[in-house]
């Protein structure tokens, strides 16, 4: 291993963020060391593509933008740097080709991160970027160097600049462990608390539904909420009936607006149509026929709605027996069912979390206002994106951003 120069970079953490940064520092002539408490890089980044590597999205870039909610704002000027299309070229300059799935999201050819994290390694080792393993940050110490502890012993550098890319908290496992939150309010650092974020809610289902469909898939549906502005917005897809709760991509593109509402009201109720295909007065002309049929009800639901298994079950949950005679009430129960949950699954069951450095304790260049020489990027960045690309393509941007921010700051300090 080599030993860090004090002339250099430091760079701690070794995620898309922290990897991007790197690349910009290396190709403006920095030296440039990053560190990294895993024995190998990009754990999460790797994770995150055994089912299939969503690197960003197709979809139109204003439309995209919007993802970013109450932080597009704050974030515009760095994703115009990385939009999808650029990243989607940075990708295929690597040897990875990129194609675009039916949702709309953008994969690997392959389908996996390793070969697209192989061949990056391989080019910043190429520029001369050091990287370091099994170091684990532990804060700064009397005189403002980064302390480290490594299976050797620890290690103190101080480098002419950081980089800190460490993620939020949802992968503590993988390293992000948000262990650095106290060390930057010890520096004065304005931190958001850190949420989870891309998760699961909990809801009081009955012994029933949990022993008989936890982990259930819930497909074709449909699910409306209204935020705590009145916004009321609906989405298809699907999710998944957890042994506490929901979860699943159609819970995590609302978890920011559900979140919010527990948060302020300690519950919170969406709704659940169970055959978005279908209009009410379809449904209604086809439920006709149940108080005069042979068939059970499940009989009946199953060959005229095609509900049957975990739907008719969520129906069950919030139906009583007279509410199946009211062609009314169950009609609007089918088009609506409402689901309420009442707390938050755990961080570290999280895909990212909310919360972090605030932008307001950096500058324009991502330098902490009260740390001169510390640069911030990436997840432990107070903003939040559903799944879908749009984690990744910040993290990417933010990192670039932080990386360009350290070039510039060291052309005005020299």
């Amino acid at each position: 291993m080599l030993e860090p120069s004090p002339l250099c970079v430091a760079i701690v953490g070794g995620g898309p963020a922290g990897l991007m940064a790197a690349e910009v520092l290396s190709n403006a002539g920095v030296q440039v060391d990053v560190f990294d408490a895993m024995p190998s890089f990009g754990r999460k980044f790797l994770l995150a593509g055994i089912g299939g590597l969503n690197i960003t999205h197709s979809e139109n870039y204003s439309r995209f933008c919007t993802r970013y909610a109450d932080r597009q704002t704050a974030l515009q000027t760095t994703l115009d740097l990385m939009t999808p299309e650029k990243l989607c070229e940075w990708v295929q300059a690597l040897g990875v080709e990129t194609f675009v799935g039916t949702s709309g999201r953008v994969f690997p050819k392959e389908m996996k991160a390793a070969p697209l994290l192989r061949a990056w390694l391989h080019r910043l080792r190429g520029k001369g970027v050091r990287m370091h393993v099994r170091h684990k940050w532990q804060g700064w110490g009397d005189q403002g160097q980064l302390q480290f502890t490594t299976p050797k012993g620890d290690v103190e550098i101080s480098p002419r600049a950081t980089v800190l890319a460490l993620g939020g908290a949802s992968w503590p496992k993988l390293g992000s462990d948000g262990a650095w939150v106290p060390w930057l309010l010890g520096q004065g650092v304005e931190v958001a608390p850190l949420e989870s974020a891309n998760c699961g809610f909990e809801v009081n289902w009955s012994d029933y539904l949990r022993e008989k469909f936890a982990g259930a898939p819930l497909k074709s549906v449909a699910l409306k909420f209204t935020d705590s502005q009145g916004r009321e917005t609906e989405r298809p897809g699907e999710l998944v009936i957890g042994q506490h709760g929901v979860e699943g991509s159609l819970v995590y593109a609302f978890s920011r607006e559900i979140r919010q509402r527990l948060n302020a009201q300690g519950s919170a109720t969406f709704t659940l149509d169970l055959l978005p295909g279908r209009s009410a007065d379809r449904v209604r002309s086809e439920l006709a026929g149940l108080a005069r049929s042979s068939q059970s009800i499940s009989g009946y639901f199953k060959s005229k709605l095609g509900i049957s298994g975990v739907k008719l079950a969520l129906l069950h949950e919030v139906l009583s027996k007279e509410d199946f005679k009211n062609a009314e009430k169950l009609l609007s129960t089918i088009k609506a069912l409402p689901v309420t949950v009442h707390a938050v699954r755990p961080i570290d069951e999280a895909i990212s979390t909310a919360g972090g450095v605030r932008f307001e304790s950096m500058n324009s260049n991502y330098m902490l206002i009260n740390k001169p020489g510390v640069f911030v990027a990436g997840e432990m960045l107070d903003w939040e994106a559903p799944t879908g690309g749009y984690l990744l393509t910040a993290c990417f941007a933010t990192g670039m951003a932080a990386g360009q921010g350290v070039v510039n700051w060291l052309k005005e300090t020299v």
